[in-house]
C-alpha cells in the first residue's frame, strides 16, 4: 500500500474529512487530497504531525503488516496415530495452544478410544460426524451418534470410546487447550 492510501485509510477509520485532518495538522485540504493521491510527499515532520493526528506513529505506520493466516488445509495439520488405542488425532489449527480453543478431528476405530483425560479447567465440546461414540465421564456413560453434539465439563476423568463396528469421527473443541 502506498503512503497516500494508508493515510486515507487511517483518516477514514477515524471518521475525519480531508479538511478536518488538514485543520488538525495546520495543512490545507488540497495538500491532504494530493497526499492521499500520492501526487506529493510530506516531509518527515509533516508526516509525523499527520500520523499523530490519526492516532499512530512512524514506527507503526511503516511496520510490515504480517498477514494473519485464517484458512488452513492438509499441509497445516499435525496428525498423531495411536495404534494401541486405535485412534487418530488431527490438530486442525497449527499452534492451537496459543489460542483460546483447540479444535481437533478425532477418528476412533471400532473398539478404540481416546486417551483418558484427568479433570482440568475449561470445557470440551464435540460433534459426531460419523458413527456412534460412548462418552465416559467418571462412572457415567453417554451415547452420541452422527449429527449429535456433546458438552463435557471436565471435572472428572473422561474419555470417548467407539463400541460400534464402524469408525467414528468427531470434531472436538477444548477450551482452553489442555496439552
Amino acid at each position: 500500500m502506498e503512503i497516500g492510501q494508508k493515510i486515507k485509510f487511517l483518516r477514514q477509520q477515524n471518521n475525519l474529512t480531508q479538511e478536518e485532518l488538514g485543520d488538525r495538522c495546520e495543512l490545507s485540504k488540497g495538500f491532504i487530497s494530493m497526499l492521499e493521491k500520492d501526487k506529493t510527499s510530506p516531509s518527515i515532520a509533516t508526516l509525523k504531525d499527520i500520523l499523530e493526528a490519526l492516532g499512530t506513529n512512524l514506527a507503526d505506520f511503516f511496520a510490515d503488516e504480517e498477514q494473519e493466516k485464517v484458512v488452513f488445509g492438509g499441509d497445516d495439520y499435525a496428525v498423531k496415530e495411536d495404534a494401541e488405542l486405535k485412534n487418530k488425532v488431527c490438530w486442525l489449527i497449527p499452534n492451537a495452544q496459543k489460542n483460546e480453543m483447540e479444535p481437533i478431528l478425532v477418528t476412533i476405530d471400532p473398539e478404540g478410544r481416546t486417551y483418558p483425560d484427568n479433570p482440568h479447567e475449561g470445557e470440551e465440546t464435540g460433534y459426531v460426524l460419523e458413527g456412534i461414540i460412548t462418552i465416559h465421564i467418571g462412572k457415567n456413560r453417554y451415547q452420541a451418534k452422527k449429527g449429535e453434539s456433546f458438552l463435557i465439563k471436565p471435572d472428572k476423568p473422561h474419555y470417548i470410546s467407539n463400541e460400534g463396528k464402524r469408525p467414528a469421527k468427531i470434531l472436538w473443541i477444548s477450551t482452553p487447550p489442555s496439552f
